[in-house]
């Protein structure tokens, strides 16, 4: 069994909006379960737990360092990878492989001084590894950094993490109507627009790629304070497989093509 924890679900801004008075702002301050820090995930198996993206800059409150078996990045915008910074310096006495997308230029001076991190030969397109718990796939998307999304596999079960991008690549999108996730994590930054919004899908994009994968079901995350203000506004109007992801909502992966949500 693997457990999926969404260790944030918003965008770079996160909700609250620093200054911003608006319904879902001022929602966010007063009830903490409003909040939205950013996007990320966690993964647990006997082995240890896998974060993918590293944008809280509260990690070292959150796990033990004893615990991370690896650290798996998207990209190297800040928000994905400013929660890297205060842990590098940690004296523990392991090093922590840290994945990531071919960006020769990183994010500031994480490459030069990693500290406890290892960062690793940087995966290719379609790129796959085996692990003990689980295993991965690399996939490109549509971003203003090289930016990667994951298929990951277990007991049966094809997950796709699909984050900070505007719409697929082709070699994404034949990849996986091949593969048929059964899960899909996707970004869905923006209300409805008629407009393409560059880097990140609006709902109108998220709902195009779920209706080409045809997923069991699928969570949208990367939510910015539009988006969840158009939700508050139009409720009811999401298909019953679709879900707005929730910072701390946390599900199972089963064997044989079953999940289990906490």
């Amino acid at each position: 069994m693997l457990e999926i924890g969404f260790t944030g679900t918003g965008d770079a801004a996160q909700i609250p909006v620093w200054g911003c008075r608006c319904t879902v702002c001022v929602r966010a301050k007063n009830i903490t379960t409003f909040k939205r820090k950013p996007a990320g995930l966690s993964i647990t198996s006997p082995n240890g737990i896998t974060l993918i993206d590293a944008g809280r800059t509260d990690l070292a409150d959150c796990y033990s360092v004893e615990k991370i078996a690896r650290i798996i990045l998207t990209h190297f915008h800040m928000d994905h990878v400013q929660g890297l910074f205060n842990l590098r310096w940690s004296e523990y006495d392991r090093k922590i492989p840290v994945y990531r997308p071919d960006d020769p230029i990183g994010c500031d001076d994480l490459y030069k001084h990693p500290g406890i991190f290892e960062f690793q030969k940087p995966f290719r397109e379609l790129d796959t590894i085996d692990w003990d718990d689980f295993t991965l796939t690399a996939l490109p998307l549509n971003h203003s950094k090289p930016t990667l999304g994951y298929v990951l596999e277990y007991g049966g079960n094809r997950l796709a993490y699909i984050c900070d991008t505007s719409g697929l690549p082709v070699v994404t999108k034949d990849f996986l109507k091949n593969k048929h996730p059964d899960y899909l994590i996707l970004d869905c930054a923006e209300p409805p627009s008629s407009n393409i919004i560059y880097n990140h899908n609006d709902l109108n994009s998220a709902l195009e790629i779920v209706q080409q994968l045809t997923p069991t079901k699928t969570w949208l995350t990367h939510i910015s304070h539009r988006f969840e203000h158009w939700l508050l506004h139009n409720p009811n109007t999401l298909p019953d497989n679709i879900q707005i992801a929730q910072d701390g909502m946390r599900f199972h992966l089963l064997a044989n093509k079953t999940y289990e949500q906490l």
